[in-house]
C-alpha cells in the first residue's frame, strides 16, 4: 500500500513539472509570435544579442569639407596637436596659471565627481542582472489555539522557530535589464566628456582672462606715458602763456588733455581689478592682488599661422559633440527598455531554512525546509500605455539627434569666428602699428614748432589727441589676435588631453601659489583615458539634414525611425 502512493505521488510530481514545462513553452512560442509583429523582428532579436530595441547608429552631422579660409596665408590644414596649444604663445606665466587651474578649480572638481556618480549608477544598474532581491529572516511565533471550534487542534499551544534565506530573480530574456546597462554606461561615457568640455572651456576662460589682463596693462601703460608727455607740454603752454607769447587757449587745451588721460586710469585700473578677481576663481583662490605674481610682460604673441585641420575632426575633437553624441545612444537604448514592457517577465523565487518548535532542534538535520516558484508577469489590457511609452522614447532620441546636429553647427560656426577675427586682427594690427609710429612722429614734429613759435596749440591737441587713440587701439587690436587665436583652438576641442599627462609648473619662472586653504590636487586623477567612444553597428535610421542635400526653405527636416 505504502508502495502504490509513492508510486502515485511521483507519477503526480512528474505530470506537474511536464504541464510547468508545456506551459512555458506556450509562453515562450506566444511571445516570440508577438515579437515578430513588433519594432523589433525575430531575426534582430537574435541579432542584437537577444535584446529587443534598436541598435545604435551615429547619426550624420551637418560638416562642410573645409573651412571657409582654409587656403588663405596664416591657415593651416596640417594635422594639428592641442594638447597643450597655448604653449604656442611661449609665456611661462600662462603656462603655470593653466596648470594651476586644472589642479584646484571647483567647476572641475564638480564635473569629477559627476562622473563618479555616473559610474556609481552604473554599477547599479549591473547589479540588477543578479537575483534582485536577497533576504534572510529569522522569526519566533508563540501560537494557542481555540477549543471552541469544530475541529480543535490536538496541540492547542506550541512554538515556532524560523530561519530563512530567500531570493527573487527576473531573469532578463528580452534583454531590458541589459539595456539599462547599456544606457548607464553611455551616460557614464557622456560624463567624462563632460568633464573634458568643463577643461576645454577653463582653459580658454584662464587664456583669455590672461590676455585680457596683459591687454589692459599695455594701455595703462601707454597712458602714463601720454600724461608724462602732457605735464611736460602743460609745463612749456603755461610758461609761454605767462611769459605773454601765446593766448591762454593752449594752456586750456593742455590741462583739458591731461585731465582726460588723468580720468581714464582708473577706469583701466578696475578692469585690470576685475580681471584679475575673475582668474582667481578660475585658479579656485579666493579674490587676491595678483599683480606682483603676475608681473609686467607684453601681450602674449601670437604664431603667424593657425593649425585647424579638417571639419570632420570636430565630431570626434570636440567633447561637448562627443557627450551629445553619446546622450544618443543612452537615450536609443531607453527604446529598447520600453519595449520589453510588450512581453512576459520571467523569474524565480524560492527560500531555504530551517523550522522546528524548539530553538534546540531548529538547526537539526530534520528541521529543514525550502520551497521554489518559477513563474511570469505580463501585463496585458495596457490600454496604449506601452506603445505610447515606446513612441515617447523614440521621440527622445530623434530629439537628442536634433539637438546634436545644432551643436555640430555652432561648434563650426564657433569655428570658422575665430579663425576670420584672428586674421583680420592681424591685418589691422599691422596697420595699427604704421598709424601709431606716424602719430608718434606727428607729436614730435608738432610739439618741435609750437617749441619753435610756428604753429599754436591745437595743432599739439589735435595729435596728442590721435596718438592716445591709435595706441588704445594697437594694445587692442594685438589683444584680439591672441583672443581669435583662443577662440580658434578652443573651438576646435582642445586643451582636454591636458588630464591625460603630468603637467609640471616651470620653476624658472614667477608661480601663482598654491592658496592656504585646502586644495584638490587629486580630484582629476581617477578618470581613464578616453579619447573616442567605440562606434557600434545598430539599426537605428535618423533621416536628417544633409548639407549637400538641403531641404526647400519651406520644408522642414524629417526625422523617421525605420520600423
Amino acid at each position: 500500500m505504502t508502495s502504490c502512493k509513492s508510486l502515485h505521488s511521483k507519477h503526480k510530481k512528474s505530470l506537474n513539472r511536464r504541464a510547468l514545462r508545456q506551459n512555458l513553452l506556450v509562453t515562450w512560442v506566444l511571445s516570440l509570435t508577438l515579437l515578430s509583429g513588433c519594432s523589433t523582428t525575430l531575426q534582430e532579436f537574435v541579432h542584437n544579442g537577444f535584446k529587443v530595441g534598436p541598435e545604435y547608429q551615429r547619426p550624420p552631422a551637418p560638416l562642410a569639407d573645409a573651412w571657409i579660409d582654409s587656403g588663405k596665408v596664416g591657415v593651416s590644414n596640417a594635422s594639428p596637436n592641442y594638447s597643450d596649444w597655448w604653449a604656442a604663445f611661449d609665456d611661462p606665466v600662462l603656462n603655470n596659471l593653466i596648470v594651476t587651474a586644472y589642479e584646484q578649480n571647483v567647476n572641475l572638481r564638480v564635473a569629477s565627481i559627476r562622473v563618479l556618480e555616473a559610474r556609481a549608477q552604473k554599477a547599479i544598474a549591473v547589479g540588477t542582472l543578479f537575483p534582485q532581491s536577497q533576504s534572510i529572516d529569522g522569526s519566533y511565533t508563540r501560537t494557542q489555539t481555540s477549543k471552541n471550534v469544530a475541529i480543535p487542534s490536538p496541540i492547542r499551544s506550541f512554538s515556532t522557530w524560523n530561519a530563512t534565506f530567500g531570493a527573487t530573480w527576473e531573469i532578463d530574456f528580452w534583454g531590458k535589464i541589459r539595456r539599462i546597462i547599456e544606457s548607464t554606461d553611455d551616460v557614464v561615457d557622456a560624463s567624462v566628456d563632460d568633464y573634458d568640455n568643463v577643461m576645454v572651456s577653463l582653459i580658454g576662460d584662464v587664456a583669455s582672462t590672461y590676455v585680457t589682463y596683459r591687454v589692459l596693462q599695455q594701455q595703462l601703460q601707454y597712458l602714463e606715458q601720454n600724461i608724462s608727455l602732457q605735464e611736460a607740454t602743460l609745463k612749456i603752454a603755461t610758461e609761454r602763456w605767462e611769459a605773454g607769447q601765446t593766448n591762454e587757449l593752449g594752456t586750456v587745451q593742455a590741462t583739458s588733455l591731461l585731465e582726460q588721460l588723468k580720468a581714464t586710469i582708473p577706469t583701466v585700473e578696475s578692469g585690470v581689478r576685475v580681471t584679475q578677481n575673475q582668474l582667481c576663481v578660475l585658479l579656485g583662490m579666493p579674490p587676491t592682488d595678483l599683480a606682483e605674481m603676475l608681473g609686467k610682460a607684453p601681450i602674449p604673441e601670437s604664431p603667424p599661422e593657425v593649425l585647424v585641420g579638417i571639419p570632420a575632426d570636430l565630431i570626434r575633437r570636440r567633447p561637448d559633440l562627443r557627450s551629445a553624441e553619446r546622450f544618443i545612444a543612452a537615450q536609443n537604448a531607453q527604446i529598447g527598455v520600453a519595449e520589453a514592457d510588450f512581453y512576459p517577465n520571467f523569474f524565480i523565487s524560492g527560500n531555504i531554512g530551517y523550522q522546528a518548535k524548539d530553538l534546540d532542534l531548529l538547526f537539526g538535520p530534520r528541521s529543514g525546509i525550502g520551497q521554489i516558484t518559477p513563474g511570469l508577469n505580463w501585463d496585458i489590457l495596457n490600454y496604449g500605455r506601452i506603445a505610447n511609452n515606446v513612441r515617447l522614447q523614440e521621440f527622445k532620441t530623434q530629439e537628442l539627434v536634433a539637438v546634436y546636429q545644432q551643436k555640430v553647427l555652432v561648434a563650426a560656426r564657433e569655428v570658422e569666428n575665430g579663425i576670420i577675427n584672428y586674421l583680420n586682427s592681424q591685418v589691422s594690427a599691422r596697420h595699427l602699428t604704421a598709424s601709431v609710429a606716424a602719430a608718434e612722429r606727428a607729436v614730435t614734429l608738432a610739439s618741435a614748432q609750437y617749441n619753435a613759435g610756428v604753429i599754436d596749440f591745437t595743432s599739439v591737441f589735435v595729435a596728442e589727441q590721435f596718438l592716445v587713440q591709435q595706441q588704445n587701439l594697437l594694445a587692442q587690436a594685438q589683444g584680439d589676435i591672441a583672443l581669435g587665436l583662443i577662440t580658434v583652438y578652443r573651438s576646435l576641442g582642445g586643451g582636454w588631453e591636458l588630464r591625460l599627462s603630468d603637467p609640471e609648473v616651470d620653476t624658472d619662472s614667477e608661480v601663482i601659489p598654491t592658496p592656504s586653504f585646502e586644495t584638490f590636487p587629486d580630484a582629476p586623477t581617477f578618470i581613464e583615458p578616453m579619447v573616442e567612444a567605440e562606434t557600434e553597428v545598430r539599426e537605428i535610421d535618423f533621416q536628417l539634414f544633409q548639407p549637400e542635400s538641403a531641404p526647400p526653405a519651406n520644408e522642414k527636416p524629417e526625422f523617421v525611425i525605420s520600423e
